[in-house]
């Protein structure tokens, strides 16, 4: 067996135990013929032939008990609990004595009381014990003898009763060691001897299971501790083994006369004879520290002959040959790291960290270290792996700096992938790990990162971004489509750069039919923002989606996912005349199926159809235009156009259609417009036309019409006499402003106006013989009202009335008479009038006499104050119209009834 060969490292320091106060060298157990040691508890203990035992603290303070007549062979303390066993002799000859001690018992000389005492023995002979065990959990005890049997004693242990004894094991080898093993619910007790291993499931009916054909010496044996799965250990001269309960595991091939083996924290430790040193005392030792999990050795000294070794307080204390105490302290980890550090020893360090618990954030720096160790020896793909156990802790900036050369670009793809593995990169770490892929063309890789069904743990923005620029557009539109990044996918799409235009085609599309696959208002958004390229390339296709949009009806083979994000089921169609720029073919398609299906559209639709209408190209032919002239007019007169009536007419006249002029003036009520327009084009005939049939709602046309006749040069007669009738029989213009117009035009001779003046003054002089007559009345009236009150003064008034005036029934008394010759009985009068003092019939008329007196009277004042006003005042006009606004100049009518009423 090739003999193995572990680092060998310092990491425990050696000292001689001594007094705390003298510091000389410690002798408390010097004279006492010891004959076993043990520790446990905070105590060390050790049992002498003289039957005593002795056991001191951390201060080393002795106290003895006396617990045997003869001599003490064994101590066992419990790890779990307070409790010593011990076998001695109280008699030469006799079976050796079992006794239980429970230190958490003191008696009255504060000793522990010895719970129980058991005497053992195989036969009816006494014969030597050579080792013991118990249980943790003091359900068991076994105890071997020299003459190769084992008594195995269950119950509990503390006590007398319910326990039982059993020889478990006989045989003619002398038992070397013992130990219990207590795994899933099993428990297992291993037995060494000199000549075999051998084990025995204690659970299971006893069940022996030989393990090796080798034994090993008495103290060679040991139980490890959870980090090595609790195995048997045994050392022999040519190896340490290690064993299971059903058979043998592995083995370390240390070579060596081993003495004692012992267990202590995750190291094993062994004392073996060193036969080329002597010593003045005798023979020596030594002592080895084995790492088992972590392959090295972690101490190795030469000492007098070592006579036992217990461990207590964190520390190996070694009793030798030369009557002194070795106390063996392990170094810190910081410091065992250091060690390793300076020889480069990373790996080690990591697993020795890992090993004593150190905290994460110590590893990442060992992780560190070590990478940085490999990179600068060379060995780029090894530093990497350490760099990749930072993640989550160290900055990635500082390893991807140092593998941003192009020769290091696998190593770096490395790293980013498992960054992006942990879901700890960023845009940017997404963005290089793209270009490593695409730098290195490797397809395969880029597949496996984007193209997958897996939850992807990265930007995809940037991923799609990366992709697009490195012209790797199909993993691109992967991402776009999977993660209904409709923005990319359609942009990726229309700019793609095909030759080919059956292909460019192709591509626009698709993305058309993507577009219709989208929810109604992302579709409505995208068109906007991509309909301009849309329409250029596929126009018929793109107006057939846009129609399906804008209505509720699909009229093409496109569907849209509508009403699913709003209350609408279509969008606002004045929204995309935008994109047809260049298009007003399909433009004007397009609005004219709106109009169809939608006759409230809004002005902006019906505005853009009407200039779509009248544009009219250099080379389009009457066949086109007159077809064109003819739909603009009838949406005009369309009563559901909803076009804006202003623009509508800057339309018409930018594009001189003079039907829609016209049509627009007269639905505005503007008359003097359509004359004006008329003039502008002397077209006499509409002139008078226009006038005939708006003159009614607005005679100021005729006056128009008459000042146009006379200031134009061409033969108008007729047209001015026509003008002339009409004015004469609306009485619209006084004669002399008539004659005043008529001046200027050189056609309008006095045989022109000679029919029109004579009918003029000849009304004027009917005009003056009724006014004259009316005033000979009123002078009559006058007179005749004067004569009556001269009579009412002189003579009385004799009522000769025969009827009331208001029943018509003859007139009796009581009856109430007026000047007025008005008779009414009282009776009649009372119930009508609040007052008897004013006639019935005649009340409404003096009462509108009396009105225009008062009326009369108060714009005498009035007027004299308004010219005394308007002779102070800065701004004349101000006050004009300040007095208009008061009604002062309101024509004042007075109303007379007919003679002979």
């Amino acid at each position: 067996m090739a003999v193995l060969q572990w680092r060998k490292f310092n990491f425990f320091d050696k000292e001689i135990v001594k007094e705390a106060q003298s510091g000389q060298t410690l002798d408390r157990f010097k004279g006492f013929r010891i004959t076993c040691w043990g520790s446990g508890r905070g105590n060390i203990i050790c049992g002498d032939a003289e039957g005593m035992i002795y056991f001191t603290d951390h201060t080393w303070t002795l106290i003895s008990l006396p617990a045997y007549q003869v001599r003490v062979s064994h101590l066992f303390q419990m790890k779990q609990s307070n409790i010593l066993i011990t076998i001695g002799e109280d008699d030469e000859g006799i079976a050796p004595m079992v006794k239980v001690w429970n230190f958490d018992k003191r008696d009255a000389m504060n000793l522990p009381v010895c719970v129980r005492m058991l005497r053992v023995a195989p036969g009816a002979k006494a014969v030597a014990v050579s080792c013991v065990a118990a249980q943790e959990n003091l359900s068991a005890l076994a105890v071997g003898f020299c003459d190769g049997s084992v008594l195995l004693v269950r119950g509990d242990i503390t006590r007398d009763r319910h326990s039982k004894t059993k020889i478990i094991h006989n045989d003619k080898h002398p038992v070397t060691g013992l130990a219990f093993r207590h795994v899933s619910g099993h428990t297992v007790l291993f037995i060494a001897t000199t000549d075999t291993i051998l084990s025995y499931n204690l659970t299971h009916k006893d069940e022996r299971n030989v393990l090796d054909v080798h034994g090993c010496h008495v103290n060679c044996s040991t139980m490890s501790n959870h980090s090595q799965d609790f195995q048997f250990v045994i050392g022999r001269k040519d190896a340490l083994y290690f064993y299971q309960p059903d058979g043998r595991g592995p083995c370390l091939a240390f070579d060596g006369d081993k003495t004692r083996v012992l267990w202590f924290r995750n190291y094993l430790v062994v004392a073996s004879l060193d036969t080329k040193t002597l010593s003045r005392q005798g023979g020596m030792s030594t002592l080895t520290i084995y790492d088992i999990q972590n392959k090295f050795t972690a101490y190795s000294s030469p000492l007098p002959e070592i006579i036992d070794i217990v461990a207590e307080w964190g520390s190996l204390f070694i009793v030798s040959t030369d009557n002194k105490l070795y106390r063996l302290d392990e170094k810190d980890t910081q410091t065992k790291l250091d060690m390793l550090f300076k020889k480069n020893l990373y790996q080690m360090a990591i697993n020795l960290a890992k090993s004593q618990h150190y905290d994460y954030e110590g590893l990442i720096d060992i992780f560190t270290q070590y990478g940085d160790h490999l990179n600068s020896k060379g060995d780029h793909d090894g530093a990497i792996q350490q760099y990749i156990r930072t993640i989550g802790h160290l900055e990635p900036s500082y390893v991807i700096r140092k593998f941003l050369d192009a020769q290091r670009i696998h190593n770096l793809t490395a790293y980013l992938q498992a960054l992006h593995g942990q879901s700890l990169a960023n845009k940017d770490h997404t963005t290089l790990l793209i270009n490593c892929y695409t730098k290195l063309k490797d397809v395969q890789k880029l597949d496996e990162f984007v193209m997958t069904d897996r939850e992807l743990n990265f930007d995809v923005e940037t991923a799609i971004k990366v992709c697009r620029q490195a012209g790797y557009n199909k993993h691109a539109l992967y991402l776009a489509k999977k993660f209904k990044e409709h923005d990319w996918f359609l942009r990726i799409y229309l700019e793609l750069e095909e030759k080919d235009e059956v292909k460019r085609k192709a591509n626009f599309i698709e993305a058309l039919n993507y577009m219709s696959t989208l929810p109604l208002r992302d579709a409505e958004s995208y068109l906007k923002k991509f309909g301009n390229a849309l329409v250029n390339e596929i126009p018929q296709e793109t107006t057939v989606l846009l129609k399906q949009l804008c209505t509720t009806t699909p009229p093409g083979r496109y569907y849209v996912k509508v009403g699913e994000e709003s209350d609408q089921d279509h969008v606002r169609p004045e929204e995309f005349i935008h994109i047809y720029v260049n298009q007003t073919e399909y433009l004007l398609d397009f609005l004219e199926f709106i109009v169809k299906e939608q006759p409230e559209s809004s002005s902006v639709i019906y505005n853009t159809l009407l200039e779509l209408y009248l544009h009219r190209d250099p080379d389009d032919s009457e066949v086109i235009w007159a077809p064109k002239e003819a739909k603009a007019l009838q949406l005009l007169k369309n009563p559901e156009a909803k076009y804006h009536i202003d623009q509508a007419m800057v339309l018409t006249q930018m594009h001189d259609f003079t039907a829609g002029v016209l049509y627009l003036y007269e639905k505005a009520k503007l008359y003097q417009q359509i004359l004006h327009y008329h003039m502008d084009h002397g077209n006499y005939p509409l002139i008078l036309e226009t006038c005939k049939m708006h003159g009614n709602k607005d005679p100021n046309l005729w006056l128009q019409a008459l000042s146009f006749f006379a200031h134009t040069d061409e033969e108008c007669r007729e047209q001015i006499v026509e003008v002339l009738a009409h004015i004469d029989k609306r009485n619209l213009l006084p004669p002399l402003m008539v004659v005043q117009t008529l001046a200027n035009n050189s056609t309008a001779t006095l045989a022109t106006l000679r029919d029109y003046v004579v009918k003029r003054l000849q009304a004027e002089n009917e005009l003056v013989s009724s006014d004259e007559r009316l005033i000979r009345q009123y002078r009559e009236e006058t007179e005749k009202t004067r004569a009556q009150c001269e009579e009412l003064k002189r003579s009385a008034k004799i009522f000769q009335v025969s009827k009331c005036m208001l029943c018509r029934n003859p007139l009796d008394l009581p009856a109430v008479h007026f000047l007025c010759s008005h008779s009414y009985h009282q009776s009649c009068l009372e119930g009508m009038m609040d007052t008897d003092t004013e006639c019935p019939q005649c009340q409404e008329k003096n009462r509108k006499v009396l009105d225009m007196v008062r009326a009369q009277e108060q714009n005498k004042e009035l007027h004299e104050h308004f010219h005394n006003q308007l002779e102070r005042a800065a701004d004349g006009f101000t006050v004009v119209a300040e007095y208009f606004g008061r009604g002062v100049f309101n024509k004042l009518t007075l109303v007379t009834e007919p003679a002979g009423e």
